[in-house]
This record gives structure tokens, sequence and C-alpha cells, in this order.
């Protein structure tokens, strides 16, 4: 999902020292496995490191994106959220070499209990998230960033492989919503007008789910009228992560924030578990074992 450069804002530290801190969750078992792709948590600071290497090769190399001089030297996409989340990695184990060399693509997991102790979610800098929250007490939360695939590894299996683990991961953790950036590129909003407009009209968050973009950075979706847009279209301008969340039972927050330093126009994306629809559990397992059953 989205990124941010944070460097400006003095919460940013790409030192080694940062790197050496950085303790992802406890080695943990495979949470699923599709031939010879798996998917788990990252188990050491030296895989969260080749994670963000690869998210770096995506989100600058790829897309052009603005990182911090220093992060721009080691080649690496770097924010302080790194140490507190837990990294799930998408391995492939027929490449030689260490798990470091073996990463193919990773998503960021915060969980509401972690974020609450260190600094709040990411997605706050851009959408009005607390106001979300406070609604819902009684609630856990889990929000879902920095999702990135390498090119050649943006396949049907990878994508099932990165649901399958987040879907595991909530059922662990006892999670009622999940929520996060979904991104378009550039940062016109007027470009993407079928399909923000689509999403305005179809998909946007509802009564205890509302939640908009921060009323600073607030841009509008509403940008044609219902009868204007053509919903075969629409869904097919869609960007597939955005697409593939609003098959599961996904809404979409109020309002869009251009992110200047990505060149992205974001939405927020708010997953109530309990929306998920029933034939993606039939498909996944209601206890997430869908792809764990080759997993010793």
């Amino acid at each position: 999902m989205t990124i941010e450069l944070l460097d400006s804002m003095g919460v940013v530290d790409t030192s080694d020292a940062y790197i050496r801190k950085a303790v992802a969750a406890p080695a943990t078992d495979v949470l699923g496995r599709i031939a010879n792709l798996e998917t788990r948590l990252a188990r050491s600071a030296a895989e969260i490191d080749a994670a963000q290497a690869v998210r770096y090769r995506v989100f600058v190399e790829e897309m052009k994106a603005q990182v911090a001089p220093e992060a721009d030297r080691r080649k690496r996409d770097i924010d302080s959220w790194d140490a507190i989340c837990d990294h799930l990695l998408v391995l492939d184990t027929s490449i030689e070499g260490d798990a470091e060399e073996q990463i193919v693509g990773t998503y960021r997991l915060l969980r509401q209990d972690v974020a609450e102790r260190s600094g709040g979610f990411y997605s706050a800098s851009e959408f009005a998230i607390g106001e979300l929250l406070s609604r819902h007490p009684g609630k856990r939360f889990m929000e879902l960033g920095r999702s990135c695939v390498l090119p050649q590894y943006r396949t049907k299996r990878t994508v099932e492989l990165l649901w399958q683990g987040n879907w595991a991961y909530a059922l662990k953790h006892g999670i009622d919503a999940m929520f996060g950036c979904g991104s378009f590129p550039g940062v016109v909003p007027e470009e993407h007008a079928l399909a923000l407009s689509f999403l305005h009209h179809n998909v946007r968050v509802r009564d205890e789910w509302v939640v908009s973009a921060r009323p600073e950075l607030y841009r509008t979706m509403d940008l044609m009228p219902p009868e204007a847009i053509n919903p075969k279209k629409a869904l097919a301008a869609l960007p597939p992560l955005i697409k593939g969340y609003m098959r599961l039972g996904a809404m979409v927050g109020e309002g869009a924030v251009v992110d200047q330093a990505f060149r992205t126009t974001d939405v927020l994306i708010v997953l109530p578990i309990g929306n998920i629809s029933g034939r993606y559990l039939n498909y996944y397992g209601a206890d997430a074992g869908r792809f764990s059953s080759s997993v010793s």
C-alpha cells in the first residue's frame, strides 16, 4: 500500500544502529506454501533489511519515489515504523542462497496495541484514523502497509500467499478489522476520475465505519456522476490491490490524499473481518488452512 517520505519530519532513522535495533517478530512457522513459494514473518533484522531492499527496488527504482539521501545511498526503503511492525514475507525457496536472497514480496503488519504504545499508525499521517478507532473501543484493528512484489512474481499465487499470511496473522491476534492505504499512480486525482468516482459511489464507508482524509489533505473522489460511470471500465481501471480488497468486502474512506514524495494518490481501505465475503472465507479457510496443508 502507500509510502511516505518522513525524513523531513525527523522520524526516519537510516543509521546502522537503527538497522541493528530493528527486530521483527519471533521465529514462527511458515504460514502457507504453494509449490516453491512460501509465506511467513521475518525472523531477523537481516531479513527485514532484505525486505527493505525489495521495497526500494519497487518503490524507488520502478515507481520513482523520492527517499532520503541516506536511504538512497543504501538502496533501502526505511522508516521508523519498520522497527515496530511485523514483516510478512513471500520467499521463493527455489532460489539458491540464504532466506534474505529468496524474498520476492513483503507486507508490513501493525497491530493496534503495538501502534498505541509506539507512536500510532502510519495511515494517520493522511487519514483521520483516530475518529474511526474511538468509535470502536472494543475492536482490535490492524494496519496493512508497504505491500510490494517483484515484477516477475506478480502472479495470482503470490497474491494468494500474501492474503493467506495476512489472514492467518489476523486470526492469531484476534483482529476485528484491517485498514491501510491503497494507491493510484500519479498525483493528479482527476486522471483517475472513473475509478475514484466508482469507489466513492459504490463502496464508500458508511455508518460506524466512516473515516475521512485529513481536512488539510482532502481531495474529492466524487469526480463523475453515477449515471456517467461504466462499472466494467471502472473495475478495469482499479489498481489490482484495491480491486482485490474490494472483492473481499472492503470499503473505501471519504476523500483521497496526494502523496507528492511517492507520486501516488492514496485512498483508505477499510476491511471489517465481518464483511469478508463467504466465498473467500471458504477458499482460504476459516482457520487460514487453505495453503497450510503442505506445511510441516
